[in-house]
């Protein structure tokens, strides 16, 4: 028996929100689905702290993969198959890839890797790689399965059409994400016309390219992408929450360094404050876990970490304003200065935070990390690069949106109430006194 080929006898059908069915028929990926590290998604959610904005985000990485998954399915065996330029042996590892491509993802996702300065990519190709039970579902298709999956999500695939799809400005992973997420979210910037986008995609000999006729859906889709990093995304109050959660991290860790005595062990986070990680440590850790730490760090006699970890289980979230460091680089030193004066670390208690993102962007070759742009084939069989024949997206093209803020709890600088709060407030453009 051939188990890459194997199907199952009956189809196995999840209901989902967002696709209305997902469609598993391969043995291969149901038993994916089944494995501890796969299951382990179910315990991430897909946007953090965003649930203490919107609260309806409760979504987990879980569905998300298979929502990926779906997409890509849709893809291969409905749209590129039997097309020129496409080799149907490319399916099952173009499938494994995008069910699997967050399978590194930890708690709270990029705020956990900041602070521990982990890369959820690399421990995806660890997971596939390892000795873990996903590895040994890949093994069995072929001995040398596993790396091929692992080089898709290393974008080091030789079929760069496989890596397009799971990982570029118009892949399966942006196309769920923005649907899902607004879904669960509440709002409606993440809703375009991907059954249209589907439809006008091929597969071409080094590349997937948009149909001319499919431009207007395209512009939609990026828009939307645009629209929900601004929103949602980059919502100023989830990265209050978020801002927290890093420091109740950072202090727990500097805590354990210095020798200070938890009245729990902090046993789960030990390998990650000392960094040096095994991957069992990691795949074990989840946000169940650290749920449970922050409830009960809000017993610890050190004042600080009692604090954050209340603000953050009781969603007591820091205050903001607009604040670029480096155009005002006097008054923030200065300020870091009066937050001391005033008995109140700076380190976690005034916090300059920053983001940015390309909602588009074309080839600049020779750059770090440059992007492949979206190629459109006209209607003679050439290719354009999109923003030569979109004005709507060439007026974005390259156009970084950064913001910058800084964090602070506003209700003690008014509990204070003596001169030095007044004047951190009055730097900071905040009213010095609370509105009745």
């Amino acid at each position: 028996m051939n188990y890459g080929s194997t199907k199952l006898r009956d189809e196995k059908v999840f209901k989902d929100p967002v696709h209305r069915y997902i469609h598993v028929r391969d043995l291969v990926i149901w038993d994916l689905i089944g494995t501890k590290e796969f299951q382990r998604l179910r315990r991430i959610r897909q946007l953090g702290t965003t649930y203490l904005v919107f609260h309806g985000a409760e979504h987990s990485r879980f569905n998300h993969s298979l929502g990926v998954y779906e997409i890509v399915r849709r893809i291969v065996d409905d749209i590129f198959q039997g097309r020129a330029h496409w080799n149907n042996d490319e399916r099952l590892v173009t499938l494994c890839a995008a069910l699997l491509h967050d399978l590194g993802h930890g708690p709270f996702s990029h705020a956990f890797e900041n602070v521990f300065q982990l890369d959820h990519e690399q421990y995806t190709r660890q997971i596939l790689l390892g000795d873990t039970e996903v590895n040994a579902v890949l093994q069995k298709v072929a001995p040398d399965f596993p790396n091929k999956v692992a080089q898709v999500i290393a974008k080091e695939y030789p079929d760069p059409r496989v890596i397009s799809l799971i990982s570029s400005q118009i892949d399966a992973d942006r196309m769920d994400y923005l649907q899902r997420d607004a879904y669960y979210t509440g709002v409606s910037y993440g809703h375009f016309d991907m059954e249209r986008i589907l439809r006008v995609m091929r597969p071409r000999q080094d590349k997937v390219v948009i149909k001319q006729s499919g431009i207007h859906a395209v512009e939609d889709y990026i828009m939307s992408r645009y629209q929900m990093y601004v929103q949602v995304y980059f919502h100023p109050v989830s990265r209050s929450a978020e801002v927290i959660l890093c420091n109740i991290l950072q202090r727990a860790k500097h805590l354990y360094r210095q020798g200070y005595t938890f009245k729990q062990a902090p046993t789960p986070f030990i390998a990650f404050f000392l960094e040096q990680i095994t991957l069992a440590e990691y795949i074990a850790l989840d946000e169940s876990i650290l749920f449970t730490y922050f409830q009960l760090w809000q017993q610890e006699d050190d004042v600080i970490l009692r604090d954050l970890s209340s603000r953050f289980v009781n969603r007591k979230l820091f205050h903001y304003v607009d604040f670029n460091p480096e155009e005002r680089q006097a008054d923030y030193e200065r300020l870091q200065a009066l937050f001391k004066q005033l008995g109140l670390d700076p380190t976690y208690y005034f916090v300059h935070d920053t983001t940015a993102d390309l909602p588009y962007d074309f080839y600049r070759p020779g750059e770090e990390n440059a992007r492949e742009p979206i190629y459109v084939e006209l209607k003679d069989g050439s290719l354009a690069e999109l923003s030569e024949k979109s004005a709507l997206v060439q007026a974005v093209t390259g156009r970084e949106q950064r913001d910058h803020k800084v964090y602070f709890p506003k209700e003690l600088l008014y509990e204070s109430n003596n001169k030095i709060s007044e004047l951190i407030l009055s730097i900071l453009g905040v009213k010095t006194h609370r509105s009745k």
